[in-house]
């Protein structure tokens, strides 16, 4: 019997006063003259967002805002499984299981969530309705930690798959972005009966090649994005490789400084680049309530793990191929190269942005939203 129980974020005040009290006392490190953020993190702009952080920031706010969603915690293989359960008012809505990636959480996907499940009351065709899924991944904040080793991608998509049949999906579609780019197309693979088709964004694992001969595959174009996206890898994947190799050793730090964790999480949620004044910047309140969430839950390290655990299954090797219809959207800063997304994926939609940013659902959500009932139109029962 698979019991599934519904879930209330309650925080304890004693944790938001600690928290406050563990701000306040921040011991900062030096930084060097005019570097700005060459060497990691800006100090002038982490310190003004510790400050906001201390002073303004409204946790309550924000807990309320994800208690208004319906939550409910299950139990799948051995692991506690948080997610958000919305269903849609259309009855012939088409099931969508949305997985978010590192360092997120479900928070991301609040103002998305209406126009999921509701489009007629947001402007658009009822056709395009979703009864939507939204889990933590295990080992992030409410499904966190884990508690054995081995939860890497094929094991989450397996545990996706387990849910969806539990909550009575027998065809549905799936959408991740960053690391819920890997986990969704894995589910196709895995359970190709039953996902009708998977529309990614940020697809993480489609930017390099794996080895060599890849790069005879593509063209001079492809070729040349995918040389690119190589030597910018080089330069800021410090942060992947600590988290795939040694993630404990980095949990101590993560679990004892919440200035620290903001700073290890940050550079992702300013999309690397801060300055370019035409990608869409993260909410601040955004920000502050992932990190938040992660050091409430006590899950920053358990999060990093699914680095290690994922292994090559998300960095060394290419997938088999998928055999089901993929969609993948592209915004300001994301770096799929089709040639490289077509060697695992069958690409039957592929669009660029010339905005918005990496958390599509938090710097475009508007676009997203198109983009995904633009691809799964061609997937839905006629």
């Amino acid at each position: 019997m698979h019991t599934t129980k519904p879930f209330r974020v309650d925080i304890p005040q004693t944790a938001l006063d600690e928290l406050r009290h563990r701000l306040a006392g921040t011991r900062w490190p030096d930084e060097l003259p005019g570097v700005g953020w060459e060497y990691g993190v800006s100090k002038g702009y982490l310190t003004e967002l510790v400050e906001y952080w201390r002073t303004g920031y409204d946790w309550r706010r924000h807990e309320a805002r994800l208690n208004a969603v319906p939550q409910f915690t299950t139990e799948i293989d051995g692991q506690t499984v948080h997610f958000l359960h919305v269903c849609s008012p259309e009855p012939d809505a088409l099931p969508l299981i949305i997985t978010h990636g590192w360092p997120s959480t479900v928070y991301d996907f609040l103002d998305i969530l209406g126009p999921l499940t509701d489009p007629r009351a947001h402007g658009g065709d009822p056709a395009d309705a979703f009864h939507v899924v939204a889990p933590s991944l295990p080992g992030f904040a409410f499904s966190g930690p884990t508690r054995q080793t081995g939860w890497g991608v094929s094991r989450v998509a397996r545990a996706w798959a387990e849910l969806m049949w539990r909550l009575g999906y027998r065809r549905y579609g799936a959408q991740g972005g960053d690391f819920g780019s890997i986990v969704s197309p894995e589910l196709g693979r895995i359970d190709p009966e039953h996902v009708a088709g998977v529309h990614v964004n940020a697809l993480a694992n489609a930017a390099t090649p794996t080895n060599p001969s890849e790069l005879d595959t593509l063209t001079d174009a492809d070729r040349e994005q995918a040389d690119q996206n190589q030597r910018w890898w080089y330069t800021h994947s410090g942060y992947a490789t600590q988290m795939s190799t040694r993630p404990q050793t980095i949990a101590y730090a993560l679990n004892d400084s919440p200035a620290g964790q903001l700073a290890w999480n940050l550079e992702w949620f300013v999309d690397w680049d801060p300055a370019q004044s035409d990608r869409t910047p993260v909410d601040r309140d955004a920000i502050l309530t992932n990190v938040s969430t992660y050091w409430l839950t006590a899950t920053a390290g358990s999060a990093a793990r699914l680095y290690r655990e994922s292994g090559a299954e998300a960095w060394g090797k290419r997938p088999a191929p998928s055999p089901v219809a993929t969609g993948v959207a592209n915004f300001l800063g994301d770096r799929a190269v089709r040639g490289l997304a077509e060697l695992s994926n069958t690409i039957t939609h592929w669009s660029a942005y010339p905005d918005g940013g990496h958390f599509a659902s938090l710097q475009a959500p508007d676009l997203l939203v198109a983009d995904m009932r633009e691809f799964f139109r061609a997937v839905r029962p006629q």
